[in-house]
């Protein structure tokens, strides 16, 4: 039987190494993934595998007929001035994200419901004093985005007895008991509506950056907190540290920025209020993107249809 010919694909990130973190599982006798300075012949390089590619990256390869993210996101590759409407984007699908989602999610919240910062603070100094606790009902927690990974932190955070608020672009197919959907242009405004918690999860679009603003806090109850794990573009920064001075936020956990890594000298760093991971709230399993770029480098190859591909009009 004739083994098919090779589809060469090109590696483009100016922050990681791809072919250092998934080189040796990526090969594959009919995949050909190249360092840009391993390409001899650009006409010949048909998808490439990308995280945060440069400006310029993709004007070396005309024949380029797809770009993969090995991340959830696809922001950057959607916004790049690079990539033609005839290019199709594609994104890894790790279940193993949604979990480590729901489980950042989970933590940060129960971290501050159960006081863990004065326990801490109480351990240190050697002061035996048990904090009041509450029924967990009595805390709402409004999640924005019910994709993936929107459904796994709602799905966790109902299990562990919090009230709980969505808002999501239309009414979900399978709601989840006792949970309340809001929809529509005000979506997010009524579901942060006298929340104590608020979880952001939306996908980076042109009608979701810079949601996470004054309005939008002005309606979570008077010390709530901000858990920020969509993208950095959503929270206008500066409207994060008034809500912050007023104490219309008592605090905010935050994992992405609109600039990673995030500058020495951004203020961020030294507000005691803020807790904060380097985008590391859930990742992809390099087991699963290495599947998942040969499975749709082979789809490409064969003119089959590319079931990780974007709608484009969806932004996700």
């Amino acid at each position: 039987m004739t083994r098919p010919a090779p589809i060469l694909g090109v590696y483009l990130s100016e922050t990681l190494d791809l072919k250092e973190i998934y080189g040796q599982a990526l090969d594959a006798d009919d995949v050909l993934i190249l360092q840009p300075e391993q390409v001899t012949d650009p006409e010949a390089v048909k998808f490439a595998v990308c995280w945060a590619p440069g400006a310029q990256d993709f004007a070396a390869y005309p024949n380029l007929a797809l770009a993969m993210s090995v991340g959830a996101g696809v922001d950057a590759l959607l916004a790049h001035p690079g990539l033609t409407d005839e290019v199709t984007i594609a994104r890894v699908r790790d279940p193993h994200q949604a979990a480590l989602m729901a489980g950042y999610a989970a933590h940060e919240v129960l971290h501050y419901e159960r006081e863990f910062d004065g326990l801490m603070q109480n351990a240190k100094d050697a002061i035996w004093r048990p904090l009041p606790m509450h029924a967990p009902e009595r805390s709402v927690v409004a999640v924005l985005g019910n994709g993936t990974m929107g459904q796994a932190v709602i799905e966790a955070l109902k299990v562990l007895g919090f009230t709980i608020h969505v808002a999501c672009r239309s009414k979900p197919d399978a709601p989840i008991g006792d949970v309340t959907y809001f929809t529509g242009d005000a979506a997010n405004k009524d579901a942060a509506k006298g929340a104590d918690y608020l979880i952001n999860v939306l996908p980076l679009t042109n009608t979701t950056e810079n949601v996470l603003n004054s309005e939008l806090f002005a309606g979570l109850n008077t010390g709530a907190r901000l858990i920020q794990i969509g993208r950095g573009e959503h929270l206008v920064e500066s409207d994060l540290l008034k809500a912050l001075e007023t104490g219309q936020l008592a605090g905010a956990t935050l994992d992405v920025f609109r600039t990673e890594p995030l500058p020495r000298d951004h203020p961020f760093w030294s507000d005691k209020r803020l807790r904060i991971t380097p985008h590391i709230a859930s990742d992809s399993m390099p087991e699963i993107v290495t599947e998942q770029v040969v499975e749709t480098a082979r789809a490409l190859r064969d003119g089959t249809p590319l079931r990780l591909a974007v709608a484009r009009s969806q932004g996700y």
